[in-house]
């Protein structure tokens, strides 16, 4: 018999989750999300993705400030669901709203727990050159995603993917993983693995002061940093470019052959040197416009050395 389930989510990576908890027939009694925000030019309120998607689905939707108060405990008692689905939600579960639901609270994560606890694990992961990433769908406690693991799948991480393409490509497989752990979990049949102590590392969350690419590092990890941060933050460095200097976001970048003085530009085509090797920018964003590919850029503001990136 379908779950009956709270699903607790706020950005675009949790949405897949919530439609494949739907599809495959298990009841939501209510969606926990974050409050809208304003954004944009007229900054109106905007509601989380997960918000839209669940009013569109026609299911209640709470934005609580706190889940620490007895209003809000009897509140989500008061749906008597079997479990909550917890997918980037972005607030503290306290104790009390952990052992609410009967079969427990299970959180969707986008790493290979223990490596990458905490709030950043796709960036993370990218910049620090992992060669694999993953999902898990792990039984939550008050730890910061110390739980129980269930269920996990894994993916290799290339040098060509950014921390979108990560993203895009864990979305979907972890929609997969926890439908088939709820599936699990609704027949008794979910098994529960204690996390390791070893290989514990924290995914702290990213800062836009770490953001400046550094060209005196080696050209993979310079190559690392800019993918893990694209697009957001967006690893910069600054350009002369009609007589100042301007900051510029490089958003996707490949090796390339050559070698001169960190930050040098080696071609016409935007090759630069690091410390030991070269990337070539593929795609960047100026300041105040759209990003846009290299070639494009090129067309419009033709670069050659001598001249060298800060």
């Amino acid at each position: 018999m379908p779950l009956r389930l709270i699903f607790m989510g706020t950005p675009d990576f949790a949405v897949p989750t919530l439609l494949e908890l739907v599809a495959h027939g298990h009841e939501i009694a209510a969606v926990y999300t974050r409050a809208a925000k304003p954004a944009g030019r007229g900054m109106k309120l905007q509601p989380t993705p997960v918000e839209q998607e669940a009013r569109r689905l026609g299911i209640p939707v709470l934005t609580p400030a706190t889940l620490k108060t007895p209003e809000a405990l009897e509140e989500f008692r008061a749906h008597n669901a079997d479990a909550a689905v917890v997918v980037a939600y972005g607030m503290i579960l306290p104790q009390a709203i952990l052992d609410a639901p009967p079969l427990g609270c299970f959180n969707l994560h986008a790493s290979l727990l223990p490596r990458w606890r905490g709030a950043a694990p796709i960036n993370r992961a990218i910049m620090a050159g992992d060669a694999e990433s993953g999902v898990m769908v792990m039984k939550m406690d008050v730890g910061l995603d110390t739980g129980d693991v269930a269920m996990a799948e894994r993916l290799a991480i290339t040098d060509a993917m950014t921390a979108a393409d990560l993203h895009d490509a864990l979305a979907p497989l972890g929609a997969d993983l926890m439908v088939r752990a709820m599936g699990a979990l609704e027949r008794g049949k979910l098994q529960l693995t204690k996390q390791s102590a070893d290989g514990v590392t924290y995914a702290a969350k990213v800062e836009k002061a770490e953001a400046r690419i550094d060209w005196n590092r080696p050209a993979r990890e310079v190559l690392r940093h800019i993918h893990g941060l694209s697009p957001f933050p967006g690893a910069w460095c600054e350009m002369a470019l009609d007589g100042e200097q301007v900051r510029v976001k490089i958003l996707r970048c490949e090796p390339a052959d050559g070698s001169g003085g960190p930050g040098d530009l080696l071609d016409d085509r935007l090759a630069i040197a690091c410390r030991d090797g070269a990337i070539r920018i593929l795609e960047l964003q100026r300041a105040g416009k759209a990003p846009m590919k290299a070639e494009v850029f090129l067309r419009g503001t033709p670069l050659k050395p001598p001249m060298r990136l800060a």
